[in-house]
């Protein structure tokens, strides 16, 4: 499978350069928002947060699909989905993240679902602080467990 290998740790290096644009985009908006005291850029940031966790989560599908051959499938995929990247697959992976990340990363994907199912006008502002505050340093650790995996699948 190594050449199946080289083409997803490709694509996971690509989708991290995008999604590092969507935390800078995040985390401008809100400074906007907070400078110019107006609400609409809030909109803009809550799509960005929305962004940043379903680039990771398309990531962490390729992964469930092409490397575990299992992507969990039910009312509940998405938290197993999640679930599934800290588990270390004897004789197929390593875990693909650490249980620390999976935890920050909730945050995100709870919001996710709150950014598909609410008016974005009801979106607490100050649960977007707290996100965007967290937001760089949750990329800085998306950024280097992704690229070690990246790097992992190069020999896969």
């Amino acid at each position: 499978m190594s050449d199946r290998g080289k083409v997803l740790s490709s694509r996971i290096v690509r989708e991290l350069a995008d999604i590092k644009v969507v935390v800078k985009r995040a985390i401008d908006g809100f400074e906007s928002a907070k400078r110019n005291h107006d609400d609409l850029y809030l909109d803009a940031v809550a799509l960005n947060l929305h962004a940043f966790y379903s680039a990771t989560e398309r990531i962490f599908e390729k992964i469930a699909n092409d490397v575990d051959e299992s992507v969990p499938t039910g009312a509940n995929w998405h938290r197993e989905l999640l679930d599934q990247m800290v588990l270390e697959i004897d004789g197929i992976r390593p875990a693909v993240l650490s249980t620390e990340l999976k935890e920050d990363l909730e945050d995100y994907r709870g919001f996710r679902h709150v950014v598909r199912n609410v008016y974005t006008f009801h979106l607490n502002p100050k649960k977007l602080a707290v996100l965007i505050t967290d937001l760089s340093s949750v990329m800085d650790k998306v950024e280097l467990e992704l690229t070690g995996f990246a790097r992992f699948l190069q020999h896969f």
